[in-house]
Formats: C-alpha cells, sequence, structure tokens
C-alpha cells in the first residue's frame, strides 16, 4: 500500500511530478477542480487554503517581531527539545542543502536554522523566524500541513499552494506534550526535490518522538491531565494512558477538578442535573461506573479526586490571569464540554468564553481577532469582527474582507445603523 504522507512512490520521475502537479495547481485556481496524480492529503490542503484565502503568490507574513519573539520562543514548551533537533537534524542544517525549523500550533517559525547561504535563499519566501507559516497564511505546505492535519507529511514542489515555495520541498511532523496530548508545534526540514524520499519524513517522525520523551523526561513524573475544551468527550491521560470518558464521566470529572475540596452529593446533583428532581441513585450509578473506570481517582463523602488533576480550562484560565494572550489562545481548542446542558458546566463555558473574548476585545490585536473569528465558536461574533475591522489598517485587502463579513453578520441579527453596544442586541 502506498503511503498518501509521503510525495512520491518509488521509481517515480521528480520532473514529470512536478510538471502534472503544476498544471493540476494551476487548474484548481482556475475553477476549484483537483483530481489524480494530486494526493488527497494535497487536495484537502489546497482546498483549506482556498478557503481561508490564503494568497497563491503572496508574501508569508511576519507576525514577531525580535522583541517578540525572544520572550515568546524562551518561555515555549519546544525550547527545551532543541538540543535534540539540533543533534539529530543539526548535521543536516548545515550540510548547505537543507534548513531545520521548528514551529508554535499557529505556525509561526520559532527556529530556523542552517548553512548561511541556503538561510538567505529562504529569507526570500519569508521563511524566517517570526514569519506565519500556518495554511491560511501560506498556503500548503509542510509545517503548516502537519499541523493541520496532525499528522507527519511531506510537501513536494507544485504541491506548495503558493508559488513562491514551488522550488522547495520539506517534510515535517507535529509535536505534542505527552502528558496532556497538547499539539505544541511541529518539526521540519527543507531542502530541494531530493527531500522527497522516505527517509526524510521518517527522520522528522522519530526526531518528533525523541524531541517528545525528551520533554517527559524533563518533568518528575506524567501526572493526570484532562482536555474538555472543544471535546465533547473530555481525555483523561494518567501516566501516559489515553482515556476517553463518556459525556457524563466528563462533566463529573471537570467540576470535582473545579472543586478540589469536594461535593457532597446534593451538591454534585444540582450541578450535573439543575434544580430538576432526580433520584439519588442515578447520581450515585454514575459515580460507581466512574470510579471503575478511574480507580482510586475518584473518592467519597464528600466526591473529591485523591490526587490534583490538571485541566486545559484551568491552564488556559492562568494564561488569561497572567496576562498571557497567546498561549491562552494556545490552549483554548474550543469551547467547554460544548453539548453538555449541565448547569454547572454551561457556567464554567461560558465565564471562560466572556474571559477570553474581553482579553482578546482588550489587546486588540489583528491577528488574535482574525483567529478567534475564523473558529467555528467565533465566525458569527460581530463585536469581534467589527473590532477586527478597526484593528486593521485602512487600506488592508483584510480589512475590506472583514467589513464585508461584519456586514452579513449585521444584517443576519437584523441591525441596520449603529454599534451593537448602541442597539443593545446580542452578537453572538
Amino acid at each position: 500500500m502506498v503511503n498518501p504522507w509521503l510525495a512520491m512512490e518509488a521509481g517515480a520521475d521528480p520532473g514529470e511530478r512536478i510538471r502534472t502537479v503544476r498544471r493540476a495547481h494551476e487548474a484548481f485556481l482556475t475553477d476549484g477542480t483537483v483530481a489524480p496524480p494530486v494526493r488527497q492529503v494535497v487536495a484537502d490542503s489546497w482546498r483549506r487554503s482556498a478557503r481561508a484565502c490564503a494568497v497563491p503568490d503572496g508574501e508569508v507574513p511576519v507576525e514577531l517581531d525580535e522583541a517578540a519573539l525572544h520572550g515568546y520562543r524562551e518561555a515555549h514548551p519546544l525550547a527545551r527539545a532543541m538540543p535534540v533537533f539540533r543533534e539529530l537534524l543539526g548535521t543536516i542544517a548545515q550540510d548547505g542543502a537543507h534548513l531545520l525549523a521548528v514551529c508554535d500550533p499557529q505556525g509561526r517559525l520559532l527556529w530556523v536554522e542552517g548553512h548561511r547561504g541556503v538561510l538567505r535563499r529562504a529569507e526570500r519566501m519569508n521563511f524566517v523566524v517570526g514569519a506565519r507559516w500556518d495554511e491560511r497564511h501560506a498556503g500548503t505546505n509542510a509545517p503548516g500541513t502537519a499541523l493541520a492535519a496532525d499528522h507527519a507529511v511531506q510537501i513536494f514542489a507544485t504541491e506548495h499552494y503558493n508559488r513562491r515555495v514551488q522550488p522547495w520541498t520539506c517534510a515535517a511532523a507535529p509535536l505534542h506534550d505527552l502528558r496532556t496530548g497538547r499539539l505544541l508545534g511541529a518539526v521540519d526540514i527543507t531542502g530541494g526535490d531530493h527531500l522527497a524520499s522516505p527517509h526524510s519524513l521518517a527522520l522528522v517522525q522519530a526526531t518528533a518522538r525523541a524531541a517528545e520523551a525528551h520533554l517527559v523526561s524533563c518533568t518528575r513524573e506524567l501526572g493526570t491531565f484532562l482536555t474538555a475544551l472543544g471535546r465533547d468527550e473530555a481525555l483523561l491521560v494518567r501516566n501516559g494512558e489515553r482515556l476517553r470518558l463518556g459525556r457524563r464521566h466528563s462533566e463529573i470529572m471537570v467540576l470535582l477538578a473545579h472543586h478540589p475540596a469536594g461535593l457532597t452529593g446534593d451538591q454534585l446533583a444540582v450541578l450535573l442535573y439543575g434544580e430538576r428532581e432526580m433520584r439519588p441513585v442515578t447520581l450515585r450509578a454514575e459515580l460507581s461506573r466512574l470510579r471503575h473506570l478511574v480507580g482510586p481517582l475518584l473518592h467519597s463523602r464528600p466526591y473529591r479526586l485523591s490526587a490534583p488533576l490538571e485541566t486545559d480550562l484551568a491552564a488556559t484560565q492562568r494564561e488569561l490571569a497572567d496576562h498571557h494572550l497567546t498561549l491562552a489562545l494556545d490552549t483554548y481548542r474550543g469551547p467547554l464540554l460544548p453539548s453538555s446542558e449541565a448547569p454547572g458546566i454551561r457556567r464554567l463555558r461560558t465565564a471562560l468564553e466572556d474571559r477570553m473574548r474581553r482579553a482578546l476585545l482588550t489587546a486588540a490585536d489583528p491577528d488574535q481577532l482574525r483567529a478567534w473569528s475564523l473558529t467555528p465558536w467565533g465566525e458569527h461574533d460581530l463585536e469581534i469582527r467589527e473590532a477586527l475591522v478597526d484593528a486593521l489598517p485602512e487600506r488592508s485587502p483584510a480589512r475590506t474582507a472583514s467589513v464585508a463579513a461584519a456586514g452579513r453578520l449585521r444584517t443576519e441579527y437584523g441591525l441596520t445603523t449603529g454599534s451593537p453596544a448602541r442597539t443593545g442586541v446580542a452578537t453572538r
């Protein structure tokens, strides 16, 4: 079976593949159709890039200047993995033909290393530290597509969405925190057509695994972590083992983590079921089934957790409290247990979303506002859309698109004049 993440099968003619895919790329830009021999992973990425209005021959933006970059990357978890990247990929990065790059979950390049001559060539397409190489800004490319697909991938020559990048070939693999499952970024090697081989993909995959193991070794223990943002069923990770919880068990674990001192049966029942009448045996049965799954982690009288349980909810709250909005956006993967109707979960969900929105509106950073507006939970947020219009330069093409999007939302909400604040009409 052909590996769909490899750019070319053994024996393929690179020159012919470049020409064939270039014709397919031009056809896609013309009429939106795409067919073999374009790989499915590339076709999917082209479509995502087009939906995000990535420019097929534009300049990739640089988001982090030197001052912002220094503090951000020194605090980033992947800083501790750089010795591993340099040990395993450093020789390749200095051979005069390749670059080593590491990016964060938003595709911002934090480190780009290699031979000076290759670095200078890469600067022409803004493959430099601080630049934003996710699919939305750079189109199909190995680090951006590895992040979007959450899988190691090669992108070969004309498979790149942006024509400026098509002289290059790259291979990248995503990186995760093994304690939490959280996406940390991606590691990439970039060079010429010769990278379209199984060896380069295997190399970045092995490097990513080694880096993840190294990051775990930097902590005393794996611990216990609950991921519940953007998920209807929470993921519990204990000492490296992953357990997906059912919806009611997810609600219980979130509530107990948020109340470390514990809850009585009545208190927990109100948070789960509200004031409606509920037979105590129903709650006891749920807790019995949960205890069967998590063992001694769950105690009773009162119901509580026997060991600290870190959650992505608490992590996001801390980042917001410390005014680290960029890190909070990294951690916030969507509303808390979005399908839950439990009153206690709904209150926590609304409170976190409100804090995120207030922080975004206060910071008024156009990239952060745009990122929120493109998510499923932010695409109908008129207040954020209008703040984005105010934050963008007057002549920016992005501002024109944002004005149109805000106008559509105002029509949808039945607003014709005045700001949302004056009309008093809900905007989300």
